[in-house]
């Protein structure tokens, strides 16, 4: 049982070690931020499972990024005391008009319980603002 959870672990660490793919000067390239401390995950490309939580590579035209966001918020309490509780949501963009070869950021933030995020271009020009779905 150990050693089933020591190569699953060991399978883990490995994907996110990976060095990303080529990319590809036909597509559009789409690379994920968040806060430091938050998660940010590629989930569905055109509502179909993605390959790989790091990045979007997307073909010329209209497309929907989904990424998976979560966050902590702060629950009260007093000092050190404070609770925290992980926030999750679904980080929705949908675009018309991606570019072969052109690079995009797909950024969020939370500010309190709120999720906020954007679609930027190149020089960080905001595209479009992301809906914050299904969030517990």
């Amino acid at each position: 049982m150990r050693l089933t959870l020591v190569l699953l672990s060991v399978l883990a660490l490995a994907g996110c070690a990976s060095p990303l793919p080529p990319h590809d000067p036909q597509m559009a390239w789409v690379d994920l931020r968040a806060q430091t401390i938050d998660i940010f995950m590629a989930d569905r490309l055109d509502k179909k499972r993605t390959y790989d939580g790091r990045y979007f590579q997307v073909p010329p035209g209209s497309h929907e990024l989904e990424a998976n966001y979560e966050f902590e918020v702060s629950g009260g309490g007093l000092g050190l005391f404070a609770e925290t509780q992980t926030m999750r949501c679904s980080m929705i963009v949908r675009y018309d008009h991606f570019e072969a070869g052109k690079r995009y950021l797909f950024q969020a933030r939370s500010l309190g319980f709120t999720p906020q995020g954007w679609l930027l271009d190149e020089q960080r020009n905001v595209l479009v603002e992301a809906k914050a779905e299904h969030c517990y």
